[in-house]
């Protein structure tokens, strides 16, 4: 009877230590979503050519990331599915408001020309 609840014990701890190392991974997803998302929209409001490349190399190239621009907001939303959960996905949405060309800021001397 001991080894059938040795086995038993060692069978539920392991299950506990894959959960424990799930939440561990989600926890690390969630946050490389949230900056991935963060930075998309910062480099996308700044009209960077290579913003959604840059959120890749941070979330990592299974994610899938999600940007939509209207002129008052930019909205990235990226997810990513969670290593040692397979059925578990985690997602992060950033908001941006587009930055300015400044064209329309810039009074010129009279007589000068741009």
């Amino acid at each position: 009877m001991a080894t059938v609840e040795g086995a038993y014990a060692i069978a539920a701890i392991v299950v506990v230590l894959i959960l424990a190392l799930g939440g561990i991974g989600a926890a690390i997803t969630s946050i490389r979503c949230t900056d991935a998302a963060r930075e998309v929209a910062r480099l996308t409001a700044a009209d960077d050519p290579d913003a959604r490349a840059a959120g890749q190399r941070l979330v990592g190239a299974d994610a899938r990331i999600t940007v939509s621009e209207n002129d008052e907001r930019i909205v990235v939303e990226v997810t990513d599915g969670v290593l040692m959960l397979p059925g578990l996905t985690m997602s992060a949405r950033a908001v941006a408001v587009p930055e300015p060309d400044g064209s329309d800021q810039v009074v010129f001397a009279p007589g000068v020309q741009p």
